[in-house]
C-alpha cells in the first residue's frame, strides 16, 4: 500500500514537487520521532543504525543532553562529490537535538546540504588550519564526532587538534575505528600494538585516566592526561569524555 500510494503521488507531481512533499513528510515524521533517535536514523536512512549499530551507544550518552543548546561538530557529511547528496546524519542530528547547531566539514562542496541549524564548511581534516579557522567562526564545541575518511592517521591527528578545543564536559566520539586494522587506512591486523593504528593510540591514551598512578620520577602530565576523564570502547566506535582528571592517588608507595 504504501508504495502504492508514492507511485500515485509521484504520477500527480512533477520531480521538482515531489521531492518537497517528500521532504515535508519527512520533516513531519521527524519531529513525532525526535526523541528516538533508532527511528531518527531510519526515517534518514543514516548508516549509524541497520549498517552500524552505534546509534543504541549514542542515545545512550546523548540523551540527557538533548534539550541543551549545544554546538555539534561532525567531520564528513557523505555522498561524496555530488553536491546535492549526504547530510542524512546531520539531519538526524537536528531533529534530536531540537536547540542545537550543527556543523559538518567535507572534502566537497556540501552547501546545497545546509538549512536552517545546519552549517557545512568545505575543507580537510588534514589541515589543522581548516579546522582552528572553523573553530573560529563557531566559538565552541559540545561534541565532535569524526565519521571523516577513516585513515588512520588523519583519526590520530584530528584528535589531537580538536579535543582541546571541545568544551569541558564534552564527548568525543570516533566511528568506524575498524580501519584500525585495514591497510589500506593504514591499519595493521599482524601487529596489534603497532603505534600508528588509531585503534593502538586510544588504548594507550587510557592510561592517562590514572597518570596520578604512575611511579616516574619527574613525570610530567600530559595535556590528555589531566583533561579525560573516562574513555569507552564499543565495537568499531570510542567516546572520549572530557573533563578535569584530578582525583588524588591513595596510598601510593614513594618513588626510591
Amino acid at each position: 500500500m504504501k508504495k502504492f500510494l508514492i507511485k500515485k503521488v509521484k504520477g500527480f507531481l512533477s520531480p521538482e514537487r515531489y521531492e518537497r512533499f517528500k521532504r515535508f513528510c519527512l520533516n513531519v515524521i521527524s519531529v513525532a520521532n525526535s526523541r528516538d533517535l533508532k527511528k531518527l536514523a531510519t526515517i534518514w536512512w543514516v548508516d549509524k543504525w541497520n549498517d552500524h549499530w552505534y546509534v543504541e551507544h549514542y542515545q545512550k550518552y546523548f540523551q540527557p543532553l538533548r534539550k541543551r543548546k549545544l554546538n555539534i561538530f561532525e567531520i564528513g557529511v557523505g555522498g561524496y562529490g555530488n553536491p546535492a547528496a549526504g547530510g542524512a546524519s546531520l539531519r538526524m542530528w537536528k531533529y534530536y537535538f531540537p536547540r542545537s547547531r550543527i556543523f559538518s566539514i567535507d572534502i566537497y562542496d556540501k552547501h546545497l546540504l545546509e538549512e536552517k541549524r545546519i552549517k557545512i564548511f568545505k575543507g580537510s581534516q588534514s589541515d589543522r588550519k581548516s579546522l582552528e579557522d572553523i573553530f573560529q567562526q563557531i566559538g565552541s564545541l559540545d561534541i565532535i564526532i569524526d565519521d571523516g575518511s577513516h585513515i588512520n592517521e588523519d583519526i590520530v591527528n584530528t584528535f589531537k587538534i580538536l579535543f582541546p578545543l571541545l568544551k569541558s564536559g564534552g564527548i568525543y566520539v570516533v566511528e568506524d575505528i575498524q580501519t584500525s586494522y585495514w591497510p589500506q587506512f593504514g591499519g595493521d591486523s599482524e601487529n596489534l600494538n603497532n603505534p600508528v593504528t588509531a585503534m593502538n593510540y586510544f588504548k594507550n591514551l587510557a592510561d592517562s585516566l590514572n597518570y596520578m598512578e604512575f611511579m616516574k620520577a619527574g613525570y610530567e602530565p600530559t595535556y590528555f592526561d589531566k583533561n579525560i576523564i573516562a574513555i569507552h570502547f564499543y565495537h568499531n566506535l570510542i567516546f572520549i569524555f572530557k573533563g578535569v582528571n584530578d582525583e588524588e592517588s591513595v596510598n601510593k608507595p614513594s618513588v626510591n
